[in-house]
This record gives C-alpha cells, sequence and structure tokens, in this order.
C-alpha cells in the first residue's frame, strides 16, 4: 500500500512540478514581454523560471531519488551518482537565475541584494552549494569512513528539506515582490486583482502544494529507505526482481550480509 500512494503521489508531484513551470513561463512570456540575454528587463524574466525549475522541481526530484523502491535493493552507487547528477544540475539553472538578475541589475543600476527575498534566496542558494559540496566530499567519495557517514547523515538530511522550505519560501516573496513591483499603475494595480495578479498569485499556490507534498514524502516514515540489515513487507510490497510477476506478495524481514552505507 505504501509503494503504491509513493507512485501515486509522484504522478501528483510529476503534474504540479510541470505545472509550476510552465505557468512560471506563460506568465513572464504573456504578461512580462518574453526572454532575452541582454541586461533588460526581459533577461530578470529568465530569473524566476530558473529558480523555480533549478531550486524547487529540480532540486526535489534528487531529494526522492532515495524514496524509490528500487533504490533499496541492489548496489547504492547508481542512485547516489543520480542523487548528485540532479542536484548538480539544479545549481547549474539556479546559478543561472542568479546571473539573470545581477545582469540585469548592475545592467540597469539597481541595488543587489537588500529586500528579503534577495536574503533569503541567496542564503538558500549558500546551504545549497555547501549541502552538495560536503555530500560529494563525504558520502559519495569512498574516503569517508562509516561513523562519520553516520554522524552527517541526520545533519545533510535536515539541511536538504530545509533548503527546500527556504527555496519555496524565496520564490512566494519574489513572486510578491514582482507583483507590486509590476503592478502599480491605474486600474492595474495589484490591490485591485488584475488578471495577471490571480495567475501569479495562482502559480505561488501550485508552488507550495508541491513543496508540502515533497516535504510530506521526505518525513514519512514508511517511505524512507529501510536501515540497513533489514527489508520489510510494509516497505517492499512488490517483487522488485526481474521477471517477477507484478503484483503484491509478502516479505519477510531478511538480514542483508553486507549492511547498506548510510
Amino acid at each position: 500500500m505504501a509503494v503504491g500512494w509513493f507512485y501515486l503521489s509522484c504522478l501528483v508531484l510529476g503534474s504540479l512540478g510541470s505545472m509550476c513551470i510552465l505557468f512560471t513561463i506563460y506568465w513572464m512570456q504573456y504578461w512580462r514581454g518574453g526572454f532575452a540575454w541582454d541586461g533588460s528587463t526581459y533577461m530578470f524574466n529568465w530569473h524566476p523560471v530558473l529558480m523555480v525549475t533549478g531550486m524547487v522541481v529540480f532540486y526535489s526530484a534528487a531529494s526522492l531519488v532515495y524514496r524509490l523502491p528500487q533504490s533499496w535493493v541492489g548496489p547504492k552507487l547508481p542512485w547516489k551518482l543520480l542523487h548528485a547528477a540532479l542536484h548538480l544540475m539544479a545549481f547549474i539553472l539556479t546559478v543561472l537565475g542568479l546571473v539573470a538578475v545581477f545582469k540585469f541589475h548592475n545592467h540597469n543600476k539597481i541595488a543587489n541584494l537588500y529586500s528579503l527575498h534577495s536574503w533569503l534566496g541567496i542564503t538558500a542558494v549558500f546551504l545549497f552549494a555547501c549541502q552538495w559540496f560536503l555530500g560529494f566530499a563525504v558520502f559519495l567519495l569512498p574516503w569517508a569512513p562509516v561513523w562519520l557517514r553516520s554522524l552527517l547523515k541526520p545533519i545533510h538530511v535536515f539541511f536538504g528539506s530545509s533548503i527546500l522550505s527556504l527555496a519555496i519560501t524565496s520564490v512566494i516573496s519574489g513572486i510578491n515582490e514582482k507583483l507590486f513591483f509590476s503592478l502599480k499603475n491605474g486600474t492595474n494595480q495589484y490591490s485591485h486583482l488584475p488578471s495577471e495578479a490571480i495567475f501569479a498569485n495562482s502559480t505561488g499556490v501550485l508552488v507550495v502544494v508541491f513543496g508540502l507534498l515533497v516535504l510530506y514524502i521526505l518525513l514519512a516514515s514508511s517511505w524512507k529507505r529501510p536501515e540497513p540489515g533489514m527489508l520489510t513487507d510494509r516497505q517492499l510490497p512488490l517483487q522488485l526482481r526481474p521477471g517477477s510477476r507484478p503484483f503484491p506478495v509478502t516479505y519477510k524481514p531478511v538480514a542483508v550480509r553486507q549492511p547498506c552505507e548510510p
């Protein structure tokens, strides 16, 4: 049952994540004039698209790699590489998003890093960079002893969820800030709730719902990777071996000869 709910949640997550990206692109294209890379306001439009795609959607996908039941058995290295690669892609998109907004600000002589939105965003990016390099050095490279990985794993998990929460908060404050700056004239004021404001607010709600569902899956104990040496029928209700029949079966707890490293 837990795995069935997991895959249903993944389907919902995939749909919500795609909608978050597509809604942000549509907002920037339809109401803000499209995209460019020339320092103009059209270059700024890349910022929300890249940040939502990188810091929210790709980051979430990378965080959920170890929730896949297929990652619970067999070698862990391929899943480590996928986890690191998705996070690296998210980080690259995030850096491009920062380049877009800083170049726009510098080109138009606008101050950088003065708003609460920018403080939250740059904090999330800084923690993300530290998290990725620490994870790469300790959990991916083979030099670190098991005791060190066990010690740092709870910290790694905590900051993973915290960074996602910061990213979602940054996106919401950024949407609000953009609407306040853009919708301030005549009948098109933000307080009059024109169509752009309704659409942008709806995009923000989608991002919040997406993020809350990701955090729920990350915290749900029934979807966590089993502890080393123990696989239960609650965690593996489907046969995962090649050639097996795709219907639920019952697994008794079994000992794994080679314990998985944390």
